[in-house]
């Protein structure tokens, strides 16, 4: 695939790295010397790029989503802090008949990490004597707090045990990203958790998410979240097909 990539921070960098090394035509890279750019000029160094994929900022993301609708090259949508400007996101790719694929955290173990919280939200409603809390814990550099994962950690349990669930956030040092997810009773406690060892995994699916979009003759439209198109994707890993 020829990709296009927006931001130059560690997951930014981190991306482009895996791409490189998986053989992908790294095209161009808009990073915050872009930023006075239009969006006819984005997109006019956009056209001709299989798919475009964007670790930046949540301020430019509306930005980056036009000008790739206007290039009609379909985008994955990694930045976080971005979700209150869903709907006009929704609308810019729509209206362009384009394609877009967007999460909170884009690594295949993750997301099924979100499956097995689910679960474990189904297996504990409407047992009071156990109460759900989340801790996440990153970098000093991460800015948003809480995370973008741990947010869809919290809508899922929400939405299982019919009441909010506290979030705990660590900012410190250099961890790539840890996330617990507890259900304690004065009897026992049960522990979920995923460590992140490394931004490789999140990099291994974004690529794993563009190729879904880019494979040939798919005719992709529309907005996606990357875990209703997770089985589609897992797929594609496990038989190394489009």
């Amino acid at each position: 695939m020829k990709l296009a990539f927006f931001g130059n921070g560690r997951m930014g960098r981190a991306v482009v790295e895996r791409a490189r090394d998986a053989g992908h035509d790294v095209g161009v890279v808009v990073t915050s010397r872009d930023a006075k750019a239009s969006g006819d000029e984005l997109a006019a160094k956009l056209r001709g790029h299989d798919a475009a994929i964007d670790f930046s900022v949540a301020a430019a993301v509306l930005t980056h989503v036009a000008a790739c609708a206007r290039a009609g090259v379909p985008l994955v949508e990694g930045t976080t802090g971005w979700q209150g400007q869903e709907a006009e996101a929704r609308r810019l790719v729509e209206e362009r008949g384009g394609a877009m694929v967007y999460g909170a955290n884009f690594s295949l173990g993750v997301n099924l990490f979100y499956r097995l919280v689910d679960r474990a939200g189904q297996l504990y409603r409407g047992l009071p004597a156990y109460e759900a809390y989340i801790e996440e814990a990153h970098h000093a550099k991460k800015r948003d707090a809480p995370s973008g994962t741990a947010l869809e950690l919290r809508r899922l349990l929400a939405q299982r045990l019919g009441r909010e669930v506290p979030v705990a956030s660590t900012r410190a040092g250099h961890i790539p990203g840890v996330h617990r997810v507890g259900f304690d009773s004065a009897a026992d406690e049960i522990l979920l958790i995923h460590t992140a060892r490394s931004r490789d995994g999140f990099a291994a699916g974004a690529l794993a998410a563009a190729r879904w979009l880019a494979s040939p003759g798919s005719g992709k439209r529309g907005v996606h979240a990357f875990g209703d198109v997770l089985d589609d994707i897992l797929e594609m890993e496990r038989t190394g097909k489009p």
